[in-house]
């Protein structure tokens, strides 16, 4: 094991915690007034969002608490090259760089899980050009880039959870609330950008997808 690479992925995992929830709140509260978490009015209208946001939840707390724990010995950390971790690094790095401009792009529209009687704005700009969910992609790339600097069962536990919820999240809850709030727009635009990564994902048959099931808002 590298030494360094627990504690650089628990610092690491933290800063994209402080970055994109924490201090994206702050901002978004001095912004609007609200802090744009409809994480609990979401879950409590949707089975699918209670389960993705116990996903999100949980993979957070492993992000932040599995680096640690390895650093302390309290998790075997399976040996990988030097130059794997350092991958691992950059991948999260950008992922958080990722977050930090979807986010801006969204501005006032920015919310943590759906609200079903809220409409905001569908967000074209930015990343969201070329993916309809850059800040579910940059979520996967730090689970992801953390897990692979200081590999542990946890970890990679982590790293799972937070796919499968990207996945439910976008493909239960978000994808039907947007075509139902902008049944125009939507479909065109996801007929072109792609759902995690640019042309992959993209919506052919938008009747299928349309199924009425719940409700939207971006994270």
């Amino acid at each position: 094991m590298n030494e360094w690479a627990a504690p650089a992925a628990g610092l690491l995992y933290a800063a994209a915690v402080v970055l994109l929830l924490i201090r994206r709140s702050w901002r978004q509260y001095r912004l609007t007034g609200s802090t744009g978490f409809n994480g609990f009015r979401g879950a409590a209208q949707d089975p699918s969002a209670r389960v993705g946001g116990i996903g999100f939840a949980a993979a957070v707390v492993i992000g932040l608490v599995a680096p640690w724990l390895a650093t302390a010995g309290l998790l075997p950390v399976w040996n990988i090259p030097l130059l794997v971790a350092g991958l691992g690094a950059l991948a999260a790095a950008a992922g958080v760089q990722l977050g930090v401009t979807a986010q801006q792009a969204m501005g006032r529209s920015w919310r943590i899980g759906v609200d079903q009687a809220e409409t905001t704005a569908l967000v074209t700009d930015g990343p969201f050009r070329l993916v309809r969910n850059p800040i579910f992609t940059a979520l996967m790339m730090i689970q992801a880039g953390t897990a692979t600097m200081a590999p542990t069962w946890l970890s990679l536990l982590g790293a799972v959870l937070m796919t499968a919820a990207c996945q439910i999240q976008t493909r239960l809850v978000e994808e039907p609330y947007l075509l139902r709030r902008h049944d125009t727009a939507y479909p065109a635009y996801a007929a072109e950008a792609g759902r995690f990564v640019p042309g992959a994902g993209r919506l052919r048959d938008v009747t299928a997808a349309s199924t009425p099931h719940s409700s939207r808002g971006r994270s």
